[in-house]
């Protein structure tokens, strides 16, 4: 028998809380704060489901990505580069041109105004690109 096409799709939000609640550990504990943490920085930002699993946050372009690992939690922001970081969050993915990526390990504190800083700036960096 056929699946109704009634039936809604969900969406990249729940799809996102999912995601949180299957990785059942402090990882999905991590992604979840993050996550709270982005949402607070810009309340405007939009979810998205990416590439079969990974969260990705959008505001007049990409933000950042959210990637599990067996050993950290990755939030790569897709110009970091480009970005100021005076608080050094940035450590890994640091010999490229564009991306930036911060890995946050088990046990680990989160600088949370910094964070959110540097949430802000990459959608100060992407509204002027998009004027531009």
């Amino acid at each position: 028998m056929k699946k109704s096409s009634s039936l809604k799709a969900k969406s990249p939000s729940e799809l996102i809380d999912e995601r949180i609640e299957e990785l059942g550990d402090w990882r999905g504990q991590m992604l979840r704060r993050l996550r709270d943490l982005i949402r607070q920085a810009d309340p405007e930002i939009v979810e998205e489901w990416k590439w079969r699993g990974v969260p990705v946050w959008y505001h007049d372009g990409m933000v950042c990505t959210g990637e599990t690992y067996k050993n950290a939690v990755k939030l790569t922001f897709a110009k970091g580069a480009a970005l100021k970081d005076p608080s050094r969050l940035f450590n890994s993915s640091l010999e490229g041109n564009v991306r930036r990526a911060i890995d946050f390990r088990e046990g680990e504190e989160i600088d949370e105004d910094a964070l959110m800083s540097l949430v802000r700036a990459a959608v100060s960096l992407n509204k002027s690109k998009a004027q531009d």
